[in-house]
């Protein structure tokens, strides 16, 4: 597997150059303010497209909807960093400004992205992906304030709906910053696909977690195709860990808990790996010929789990 080591300059100046024109009308962590301290909501777009501050719901106390569907979760805004159902922007038009940036690193090509309303899981909208085959006609919407503001504890949860199924080879939806990288600042941690099922991916060494091998392949999961799928991650920056659910369900070939398993995590735990993750970006990006129309929608970060619930 040889997937692009291209760059993602691109992605953090244009995100980081937004993030600070919007500073003005958002809120922030004040200074201080330790870091285990439950993170006020920096951005939110709820359905009535309010922007509210969060409440002081700590990670023990938060709610957990632990069966990807009821409705045992914290409401939105719930002590979130992030929270975003695109219910409060125009249809055609980008996600909102004052949260995402649309960014498209190194080069551009036939990759586009747009509020929606033929698909939505909650509300009336969601946000549609149309990536190309090739690297360049890739497309994200990026954030780059939430994350940051989280401390070492980072929580996602994030919905998405595939036009197809994964491929073979190597595709990616989901890319974060990691200015901890040994090789480059600008190197990414990925989730994505390949073998036909959900994979992580460290951009700087190409490890993947889980190693593809026929044990790795199977304790990983393929995502159903034209239906809403719910997928949860904690990543540790200071232990360098971490867990991931689908639809509720803890993933095991996507576990690392920093004890080396056979044909799991091996190959990512062959390097020391202490994130520092400074930006969350959504989309498609293909490095092995294939094209994907695919749905973001209710996306949540936080510093606590937050479930599958609304």
């Amino acid at each position: 597997m040889t997937p692009s080591r291209r760059r993602r300059a691109g992605l953090v100046a244009t995100a980081v150059a937004a993030a600070a024109s919007a500073a003005a009308s958002c809120s922030s962590r004040a200074p201080g303010v330790a870091e285990d301290t439950p993170p006020e909501v920096l951005w939110s777009s709820d359905a009535g497209g309010a922007q509210s501050a969060g409440g002081d719901a700590g990670s023990e106390a938060a709610p957990v909807d632990l069966g990807g569907g009821s409705t045992n979760a914290p409401a939105p805004d719930a002590g979130y960093a992030l929270f975003d159902n695109f219910d409060d922007v125009a249809v055609g038009g980008p996600p909102n400004p004052a949260v995402w940036s649309v960014v498209e690193p190194d080069c551009s090509g036939t990759g586009t992205l747009a509020v929606d309303d033929s698909q939505a899981h909650s509300g009336h909208q969601s946000v549609r992906v149309d990536g190309g085959s090739g690297y360049c006609d890739h497309v994200f919407f990026s954030n780059a304030s939430a994350i940051s503001g989280l401390g070492s504890q980072v929580y996602a949860r994030f919905f998405v709906r595939l036009g197809a199924a994964l491929g073979q080879g190597h595709v990616t939806f989901l890319a974060m910053t990691d200015q901890n990288d040994p090789d480059d600042q600008q190197n990414a941690v990925r989730m994505g696909g390949q073998d036909m099922v959900l994979i992580y991916n460290r951009q700087s060494d190409d490890a993947t977690l889980p190693t593809l091998s026929p044990t790795g392949v199977a304790d990983t999961v393929a995502i159903v195709t034209a239906t809403w799928t719910c997928i949860e991650f904690h990543i540790d920056q200071t232990a360098g860990t971490i867990d991931t659910w689908v639809n509720g369900t803890e993933v095991p070939g996507l576990v690392e808990n920093g004890t080396p398993v056979a044909d799991i995590s091996t190959q990512w735990l062959s390097q020391a790996w202490r994130p520092k993750l400074v930006d969350f970006a959504l989309g498609w990006e293909s490095y092995a010929g294939q094209a994907m129309t695919l749905w973001f929608d209710d996306v949540a970060l936080a510093g606590f789990r937050i479930g599958c619930g609304t």
